[in-house]
């Protein structure tokens, strides 16, 4: 009886052995199961609209999103997203050296026209906190897209406008939109492998470096020669230019944080400016750095048009140049970045600063040499301790990347408004030699607010040194799945 009951057993088995398994791949049916044209035409039809930026436009084969085999961001695709920066941020910039110009064409005054630059930065404040949290919550090609086309086609409004208030309007909205490298940034972080990730960053911050110098030339040598208009047609032709590029080039990536809101989305912004430790210490670092920044290169025109110097102004618009040396240096500040703790290379950077800003105090009214030496020192090392913190700032949360760099951003931002106003008080009512001490103590400041916070402390850790002294990395950074 037992032996009989285990044959079945076994023979029943072996009927259902004999079935596929729901995880194999069936063959097609050869009868048609009913609703399943349907079904197939609304898969396809979802696939084509994925495939599809703003539900038209086909994305090219080759730069479509595969998780099996993600897009490779190579030096090519690195170079395209700082040339793409370099272009989109001039757009702040090129009304700077064109303010006289404006003043006739429009048959105003100069303090009329003085507030373009003011609108411009507004707008550009408007954006950062508005906008470019919208890379955590939708796909960011097409957000980057619709970013460029527009800032690609308001200049045609600022061309041909012969009202100064529509000029006004139009360079406000310009600003705003001008935020693409704040949302091209974050992306290739997320696109740059971990061992990577600071020389990918650097290329892309070396392109805003370069587009503050070459608008500012730019505007500068065309105005001279031909209208100030014509600039503005520069800007429009190079942008399309840039916005065809992106189209073929830029690689789509997937919505993160599916089911958020955009105002849960700003909510947590402001949430990350009180709760991460690591991000407040990179914004009071910022903060005051930034301000040397600024504070240098805008008395540096009341230090070179007076005495001993008494320079031109195209004289002392060619020392912009020498920031050149900055950009050059991108690639190298990068690998550096790249094999060492972030803390360490800030400290780094840092230390250097100090020094630059100590030659500063001593001569830099004294002989031009010095000037050229603050000049490169100020670029190099300023710009190795802002990719350093954004390194270290990226890697919090591979899911909050926009909004932990817009916080970044909003407060380098703070920083280059505290510098112009406190800079260019202290230079023209105590001279240069008080002005470059002011450089000094906030640098002093940053290592104060450094050595709060070792290299290895815990995520939720506000102040110590827990986790060792260790300065170079002993391992690969562990990658964060987003």
């Amino acid at each position: 009886m037992v032996s009989g009951t285990a044959a079945k057993t076994h023979l029943n088995s072996r009927r259902e052995s004999a079935a596929p398994s729901t995880t194999e791949t069936l063959s097609a049916p050869t009868t048609p199961v009913v609703g399943s044209k349907e079904k197939d035409a609304s898969n396809h039809t979802a696939a084509d609209e994925e495939w599809k930026d703003f539900g038209f436009l086909p994305i090219p084969i080759r730069v479509r999103y595969d998780p099996e085999s993600p897009a490779h961001f190579g030096l090519l695709m690195n170079v395209i997203f700082g040339i793409a920066s370099t272009f989109i941020v001039s757009n702040l910039y090129y009304c700077q050296p064109l303010l006289i110009q404006f003043s006739i064409s429009f048959g105003v005054t100069y303090s009329e026209v003085a507030n373009i630059p003011t609108l411009v930065q507004a707008g550009y404040a408007i954006g950062l906190l508005f906008i470019t949290p919208l890379g955590d919550l939708v796909r960011r090609r097409p957000l980057i897209m619709i970013l460029t086309f527009i800032t690609a086609s308001l200049p045609i409004g600022l061309a041909i406008t012969k009202s100064l208030v529509a000029f006004e309007i139009l360079s406000f909205f310009v600003g705003v939109c001008s935020v693409v490298p704040q949302i091209l940034m974050p992306l290739a972080a997320d696109l740059a492998p971990p061992e990577r990730r600071a020389s990918a960053l650097s290329i892309v911050l070396s392109g805003l470096l370069l587009g503050v110098l070459v608008a500012r030339v730019l505007a500068g040598v065309v105005a001279q020669f031909v209208t100030w208009r014509v600039v503005y047609y520069i800007a429009i032709g190079v942008q399309y230019g840039i916005l065809l590029v992106l189209y073929w080039m830029l690689p789509d990536y997937p919505a993160k944080n599916k089911g958020a809101t955009y105002f849960g989305i700003l909510y947590s912004m402001a949430k990350f400016a009180v709760t991460e430790p690591l991000l407040v210490q990179a914004i009071l670092i910022s903060i005051p750095s930034s301000a040397t920044f600024t504070n240098w290169w805008v008395t540096l025109t009341f230090l070179l048009g007076g005495p001993p110097y008494n320079y031109s102004t195209v004289v002392i618009g060619l020392f912009g140049v020498v920031g050149i040396v900055g950009v050059a240096m991108a690639p190298l500040i990068g690998r550096t970045i790249d094999g060492l703790v972030p803390w360490s290379a800030t400290l780094f950077a840092m230390i250097m600063l100090l020094i630059t800003f100590s030659i500063q105090t001593a001569a830099v009214g004294l002989n031009v040499a010095v000037v050229v030496i603050v000049c490169i020192g100020l670029d190099v090392f300023r710009q190795t301790q802002q990719v350093s913190l954004t390194t270290a700032v990226l890697g919090l949360d591979a899911s909050a990347r926009s909004r932990l760099n817009a916080v970044l951003i909003l407060s380098l931002f703070i920083g280059q408004v505290m510098g112009t106003a406190v800079g260019s008080k202290v230079f023209t009512e105590h001279g240069w030699r008080p002005d470059a001490s002011l450089n000094l103590a906030w640098t002093g400041f940053t290592f104060f607010i450094l050595f709060l916070r070792g290299p290895h402390c815990p995520r939720y850790t506000w102040f110590g040194w827990q986790g060792g002294f260790e300065l170079r990395k002993s391992h690969p950074v562990p990658e964060v799945e987003v």
